[in-house]
């Protein structure tokens, strides 16, 4: 007799704790994206496991109707990787700050990504330490002036897509906070990749660094300043997609179709999956006065997993070793009987 196959819903995903995050805070739409990217993958709540270092956004596992782990700062990629190793059934998710993943866990982040862990990595960025209440962090812009930098920052930021494809990643994606249809579908296509894929999350601090993303968010210039990336798509942008993407020598330019010239086959079409992530870097790297942001799913690539390659040289040496435990080991080789 057939069994019916189990339909979830996102209500199955969540969790019966009050959510503890402050009225308006980005983190709210993310969770509501992540447990509708849940059911649309389909994987039952008791094959998932969702690990946090230390943040607001870490307190998610608590809000999640699946295993859980809350573990301490900036080694969320570290336990993610030995649960995906030690149980590479299960769906792992890790859920992280730019704090917390880019300071004091930017060594386990790298690391995790360059050995392609299996891992969904959703890195929620406000550009500033909202659970410490409002320090600079790794993220914050020259200049930035915060609790911890009160003449304004004197360093660079990191640009998370810079560092995940520089550790050669093969998944990156970027979504904004209040797109709620968007997000989901990023997140559901992170959860189908296979190998270690990074989100990164523009989310609002409405306490603390309340405003930092309006620039590109808010609805009124949000079509001139973000571009939705999918593959097999032309890169086309502008509240009528009037304007395009177009490589002119070695840089990418944002251009008007119809005007100097520039026609619709002049404008580049997507695609996630080239191998050579250089193009993924200039587009990820996008933004400023005269380039859009890049949002959606950047790039797309199918690589060996760590966890699969770790069971696979389990079994290889099985196969030519017959020693099973401590006392097949000691009983092995040259002993002798005391009597």
């Amino acid at each position: 007799m057939a069994t019916e196959e189990v339909k979830f819903q996102p209500k199955d995903y969540k969790s019966d704790q009050y959510v503890r995050w402050c009225p308006g805070c980005g983190d709210h739409a993310v969770l509501n994206c992540l447990h509708k990217a849940m059911a649309e993958v389909g994987v039952a709540p008791h094959n998932m496991a969702v690990i946090s270092g230390i943040g607001c956004s870490s307190r998610l596992p608590y809000y999640m109707n699946t295993y859980g782990f809350h573990t301490i700062h900036g080694r969320g990629a570290a336990i993610a990787t030995g649960v995906k190793t030690a149980r590479p059934d299960l769906s792992v998710w890790l859920v992280t700050g730019d704090g917390d993943c880019l300071a004091i866990g930017g060594n386990h982040f790298i690391h995790a990504i360059r050995r392609n862990v299996d891992l969904n990595i959703v890195l929620f960025n406000n550009k500033i330490y909202g659970l410490t209440k409002g320090q600079y962090s790794p993220t914050s812009d020259r200049g930035f002036v915060s609790k911890s930098s009160p003449y304004g920052t004197v360093e660079d930021p990191f640009i998370p897509a810079e560092l995940a494809l520089g550790a050669r990643g093969n998944f990156f994606a970027r979504v904004i906070d209040v797109d709620l249809k968007n997000t989901t579908e990023v997140l559901a296509a992170s959860a189908r990749h296979k190998g270690a894929s990074v989100t990164e999350v523009l989310v609002n601090c409405v306490i603390f660094n309340d405003g930092i993303h309006k620039k590109i968010v808010d609805k009124e210039f949000r079509a001139d300043r973000t571009i939705f990336l999918r593959h097999g798509e032309k890169m086309l942008f502008g509240k009528n997609n009037e304007k395009g993407i177009v490589l002119e020598g070695l840089k990418l330019k944002a251009v008007t179709i119809g005007q100097d010239g520039y026609t619709l086959d002049d404008v580049l079409v997507h695609d996630a999956h080239e191998k050579d992530n250089t193009l993924h870097m200039m587009l990820a790297m996008m933004g400023g006065e005269d380039m859009p942001v890049a949002l959606g799913v950047i790039r797309d690539v199918d690589a060996p997993t760590y966890d699969e390659a770790v069971h696979q040289q389990i079994e290889e040496v099985r196969a030519k070793n017959p020693i099973r435990s401590l006392h097949d080991y000691l009983m092995s080789g040259e002993i002798w009987e005391v009597k």
